[in-house]
């Protein structure tokens, strides 16, 4: 693990002269304060908020790590048995006869937010067709990838992806509060209790070839999902009984929080100023019509509005569900049409928002790019598109995510 230092970061910050242990050190702290207080407030998913709001302070000071992307790996692969833990027979029989409406939901929200993107760029509120890529609710990667191949601003891109990850997490763990009337899951046997040392060990063998399952994939959130469909089916068949201390389950929320607070470098921020109403007010909106989408939900599905909320919210996934697991909810349901949102994101996010780009662009031309999951086509770009980054000239690759989506 290398220190992960800024090279535009102004001189003087507060964290910047302690090497990589002192700042490692006060995240830690920073963590356990925040979490603490937030977990006294009694708000879900406190313990995966507290320390993103830590990790979002440290990096403006001046104190940029870097979670390893073995740990973050893991901690995905953990959330995943996390959710494994609650599927049922009955859960998976009401999933299977719903399945329309899942695509219905999750096809009007990709809908809306390539409509967002397209009415931003057309009234030019973001430059370029920027909003188009930073808009799609889900699959950071590959959209941050594609709008750099297209010649927008991956920089205000990662923004937003960052921005709406934030925003939902947060805004869904508020939701969560009013809506969960005290019935906070919380950990009443202790952070140590007794475990089962064989289920123990066989819970983390399905995590281990889970995880590398969903490596090997590459898809987005293959890491989570992978576990979560192995463990369901060992956990539904009796072979496994999936055995979670919640000492793992704390360092599990505590690394996906920093995972999400840790991207929000001086760069990007910087680079986002100007955009942070309009991004905001994008998502915001966005997030609106999902919770429109969640209330279609209570009244075709029966589901209860909390449940509908969290199932509807537009990423990220292993937020989502560390917030489903906090609370008294449908949690299968909820990662079920967010495993669709990912699905079909995939297959026709990327296409759909290649057309808009393109008609929001003037001279075409062809370029091919690679995304780490299959290799794109050579497709017509818009020579006035590469011209709407204003980022600096040296920063000329995307930034590492890791796996939000």
């Amino acid at each position: 693990m290398s220190e992960a230092r800024e090279p535009s970061a102004p001189a003087g910050l507060l964290l910047q002269p302690l090497p990589l242990t002192g700042r490692w050190a006060v995240l830690l702290a920073a963590s356990l304060l925040l979490g603490g207080a937030l977990q006294w407030m009694k708000l879900p998913a406190a313990l995966m908020l507290g320390p993103l709001v830590a990790a979002v302070l440290v990096q403006r000071a001046g104190g940029s790590v870097k979670v390893p992307r073995a740990l973050m790996a893991a901690a995905q692969a953990v959330i995943g048995l996390l959710v494994a833990r609650s599927v049922t027979p009955a859960n998976i029989n009401g999933l299977a006869l719903h399945w329309p409406v899942f695509i219905a939901v999750v096809g009007a929200a990709v809908a809306a937010s390539i409509l967002i993107g397209w009415g931003i760029g057309r009234l030019r509120i973001i430059p370029g067709h920027t909003a188009v890529w930073g808009m799609l609710p889900g699959a950071a990667t590959v959209m941050i990838v594609l709008a750099e191949a297209y010649g927008a601003d991956f920089r205000l891109v990662a923004f937003m992806q960052y921005l709406r990850v934030g925003l939902v997490t947060a805004t869904a763990s508020l939701v969560a509060l009013l809506f969960a009337h005290g019935e906070v899951v919380r950990f009443t046997a202790g952070v140590f209790p007794p475990i089962d040392p064989s289920q123990f060990l066989m819970t983390l063998g399905v995590a281990l070839i889970g995880g590398a399952c969903g490596l090997i994939a590459r898809i987005p959130a293959g890491v989570l999902l992978f576990p979560f469909a192995l463990g369901a089916a060992l956990n539904l068949s009796g072979f496994v009984r999936i055995e979670l201390p919640p000492a793992l389950l704390i360092a599990s929320y505590a690394v996906i929080g920093w995972s999400i607070g840790l991207h929000f470098t001086r760069d990007i921020l910087a680079a986002a100023a100007r955009a942070l109403p309009q991004s905001t007010g994008a998502i915001l909106l966005l997030m609106a019509f999902c919770g429109l989408l969640s209330w279609l939900l209570v009244l075709s599905l029966h589901v209860d509005p909390l449940t509908a909320y969290l199932a509807a919210s537009p990423g990220g996934v292993d937020a989502v569900a560390i917030i489903a697991a906090s609370t008294k909810v449908d949690t299968p349901f909820v990662l079920a049409l967010q495993c669709v949102r990912m699905i079909l994101l995939l297959i026709v996010g990327p296409p759909l928002a290649r057309f808009v780009a393109v008609r929001l662009a003037h001279k075409p031309f062809s370029i091919e790019v690679d995304t780490g999951l299959r290799r794109e086509p050579k497709v017509r770009v818009s020579e006035y598109a590469t011209n709407q980054n204003p980022a600096n000239p040296t920063l000329d690759s995307p930034p590492d995510l890791g796996d939000l989506d």
